[in-house]
This record gives structure tokens, C-alpha cells and sequence, in this order.
């Protein structure tokens, strides 16, 4: 905002104090994401500005990390880049594989929290819900408790997730869910569902009520004001909850750590094991790749947000 004309020389002094105190808070913020995107072109297999790269020589700069996101893991790396090239990169490279995970993984388990989210939300928003404080503040903890904790209990219940009924005498045959892309699935949806619940329960409070009794008494039943009236209405604050899952899901390391096989490999963990065993600037290109993937699903969730100001019938600042 600018200064007003009649403002005090107090004020001129306060408003540029008010910039710069801003400026460095977004430096502190912004500047440990942006200094891996140009390390990430690095040609030497080193982690800091070599002097190639300080004095903008074109030869300090390549995508070999890049390439080798595709390369790593291939049976054949070296062969020409044709159709059986490309075949070989889904099937074997890891960082391929890694992404494919994480996807599947992300996918499913928002698509888990957000219905179990948004029936929660819709259930806590109601004003005769007993008890909806603490029942509230049951279903976000796994965002309030350290996810160290949070990830040690379900690696214990879903190695043997029949084991509080062999308490009370049952025994039922289950498998364990460790290990599995069942029990990876629904870790992440237990950490994406806080999300879903606080952006679809924020959405609900400009909610007018009324339109709900304006549809029953014009003969509507609950399903068809659910469709009809409410979830349009609601839909872009939905949206932003299911995409606030699935980053949660796709930047998530400690509970897969914990929980899953061999098999469900994702990014953060293939990052992880390439901290712990080879140290490659390839995590820089991956980091690189993530942080704008974060930045476009950030976008889309303020363009939902204005949507749904505009929804409301309030002007977005």
C-alpha cells in the first residue's frame, strides 16, 4: 500500500522499516528453496557453486541430473533413446518408479481423506453435534502430535491390526497391513484427513443455512440438497483440502519410513536413501522439480480460494 501524502516523517520511516522488516522475513523464508534450483544444474557432482558456476561459465551448468533421474536403475542406459529406451525407464529406473508410487499412493489416499474429511466437516459444522470440540480435536491430531509418535503407533497397529480384538477374545484371521501399499495408503490418509477437515469446516462457516430449508421446502431430500445446493457450493474449499492431502501425502517420509516395503518406494524416500547412501546432486534436480510442482499446486488452491469468495458473494482482497 502506498504512503499518503500527509503522511508524518515518522511514518515515512516506519512504512520503509515495515518493507524491509518484510523483505527479510520472505528472504529467510524463500532463500533455502531457491538456492537448489540453480545447484541443481551443477556439471561437477558437488553440492556448492564451483567456480564455473560463480563466473557464469556455460560449461559449469548442465542437466546430467536431470538425466540421470531417468537413468538411474536402467538395464540400458548407453542405448540409443528410442521406444524400448522409454520402455526401460518405466519399468526400471527408480526415480521413475519412486514418482510412480508417490502418485498412486497420493491419489488414493487423498481420494480416502478427503470423503472421510469432508463427512466430518460436515458432521462438526452442525450446531446440535455433542461433544464437537473434543471430537475435533480427536480427528486433527495427527497433525498437533509429532509425527515421529503418530508414525511408531501405526507402524505397531498395522503389523498386527487384529491384536486389540485378541484382547477380548477374537482372533480373526487378518493380515498385517506393514509392508503393503494398503497400509502406506491409509497412513497418509490418517495425516491428510486434519487438512481436509480445518479447509472444508473454514468453507462451511460462510455457509448460509438457509438454502438448505429453502431446497426442503421446495421438496428436496438431504441427497439431492447435498448435491445440488451444498457441494457446488463447497467444492472449492473440498478441492483445496484433497490438494492439501495429497502434497501431505507426496512430501511425506517419516510414516513410509515406518510403514512401507520395498515395494513403495516414493520420492522422499528414495531422496532419504540418497542422503544416507549416495550423495548425488540428482536430489537437488528432484528438490528442483517438487518445489514448482508445490508452487503450481499452490496456485491452483488460490484460485480456488477466490473462486469460492466469489461463490460467497465476497469481493477477494
Amino acid at each position: 500500500m502506498a504512503l499518503p501524502t500527509y503522511a508524518s516523517p515518522l511514518e515515512r520511516v516506519w512504512h520503509y522499516t515495515y518493507l524491509v522488516i518484510c523483505f527479510a522475513i520472505f528472504f529467510f523464508l524463500i532463500a533455502p528453496i531457491i538456492v537448489i534450483i540453480p545447484l541443481s544444474f551443477n556439471a561437477e557432482p558437488y553440492f556448492t557453486f564451483t567456480p564455473k558456476m560463480r563466473a557464469l561459465d556455460p560449461d559449469g551448468f548442465s542437466l546430467r541430473w536431470y538425466d540421470n533421474l531417468l537413468t538411474f536403475g536402467m538395464a540400458q542406459p548407453d542405448y540409443p533413446r528410442d521406444a524400448n529406451w522409454w520402455a526401460d525407464v518405466w519399468r526400471n529406473s527408480k526415480w521413475v518408479n519412486a514418482a510412480k508410487n508417490s502418485f498412486i499412493i497420493g491419489v488414493f489416499a487423498t481420494i480416502i481423506a478427503t470423503v472421510l474429511g469432508t463427512l466430518a466437516a460436515l458432521g462438526l459444522s452442525r450446531p446440535e453435534m455433542p461433544a464437537r470440540r473434543a471430537i475435533m480435536a480427536i480427528l486433527i491430531s495427527p497433525m498437533i502430535v509429532p509425527l515421529i509418535i503418530t508414525a511408531t503407533g501405526m507402524f505397531f497397529f498395522y503389523s498386527n491390526p487384529c491384536a486389540p480384538l485378541a484382547w477380548i477374545g477374537l482372533e480373526p484371521a487378518c493380515g498385517r497391513l506393514a509392508g503393503t501399499y494398503l497400509g502406506v495408503i491409509l497412513a497418509h490418509a490418517t495425516l491428510g484427513v486434519p487438512f481436509v477437515i480445518i479447509t472444508v469446516t473454514a468453507t462451511l462457516v460462510g455457509f448460509d443455512r438457509s438454502l438448505s430449508r429453502a431446497a426442503a421446502s421446495l421438496g428436496a431430500n438431504p441427497r439431492t440438497t447435498f448435491f445440488k445446493v451444498i457441494m457446488p457450493l463447497i467444492l472449492p474449499g473440498v478441492i483445496s483440502g484433497a490438494l492439501f492431502a495429497f502434497v501431505t501425502s507426496f512430501d511425506e517420509v517419516v510414516a513410509v519410513l515406518f510403514i512401507a516395503g520395498p515395494d513403495q518406494q516414493t520420492i522422499p524416500r528414495q531422496m532419504w536413501n540418497g542422503i544416507r547412501e549416495q550423495i548425488s546432486p540428482a536430489i537437488l534436480a528432484v528438490a528442483t522439480l517438487l518445489v514448482f510442482f508445490s508452487i503450481a499446486l499452490l496456485t491452483v488452491v488460490e484460485l480456488l480460494r477466490r473462486r469460492g469468495e466469489r461463490l460467497r458473494g465476497v469481493t477477494p482482497s
